[in-house]
């Protein structure tokens, strides 16, 4: 009898650890599908961390070199090239791209993050671009999380000769039907780029 309760005992041990690892397993094949929150801070900050919006700018998102929508050169051989500029459902338009130094000193993009005060602690940034809707006569500006730090790259300092880094920058979405609109950053030229369905 006492050899049966043993066996038995192991045998629910056995079952026990095979259920709990299936059980482990399948959490992990899990797709993530809860609900999502519709409300914009936490779009704006999930937007955020998903595109590197830390002081440091560390991780923004690589644009697709392949496609040039305007290239503009400006103040200390700065080149700034933007790939991409795409509407996406969420009532937003990212632009991408990169910063190439082609000048001989080390660039920091302090005078990028524009004069308003709301996204002073975005730091050397391109938080001072804009997006301008000629036709509509309307200005949209990068938009901020809920510390105020610019949906952007941030951290664009010692950004040394020949060296090239992506950034990107948010912005509320012009109406569907504008499609052309003109990307201004301070100290640079201004740049027609269109608008594509993200």
């Amino acid at each position: 009898m006492g050899i049966q309760q043993r066996a038995r005992g192991r045998w629910a041990t056995v079952v026990v650890a095979i259920t709990v690892s299936v059980t482990l397993a399948l959490a992990g094949c899990g797709g993530g599908g809860g609900k999502k929150s519709n409300g914009s801070s936490q779009t704006k900050s999930s937007a955020s961390r998903d595109a590197g919006g830390s002081s440091q700018g560390s991780s923004s998102p690589t644009p697709d070199p392949t496609a040039t929508l305007a290239q503009i050169k400006g103040e200390k051989n700065m080149v700034v090239t933007v790939n991409e500029a795409s509407r996406d459902s969420g009532g937003f338009v990212t632009v991408k791209g990169t910063i190439t130094n082609n000048g001989t000193s080390v660039f920091n993009a302090v005078d990028w993050q524009g004069n308003e005060l709301a996204v002073a602690s975005s730091g050397a940034s391109v938080a001072g671009a804009v997006l301008v809707d000629l036709a509509g006569k309307k200005r949209y500006y990068v938009l901020r999380d809920t510390d105020g730090k610019c949906l952007c790259t941030m951290g664009l300092t010692g950004i040394r000769s020949n060296e090239t880094r992506p950034f990107f920058a948010q912005f509320p979405a012009p109406p569907a039907s504008t499609t052309q609109v003109q990307f201004q950053l301070p100290t640079m030229p201004p740049a027609n780029i269109e608008i594509s369905e993200g």
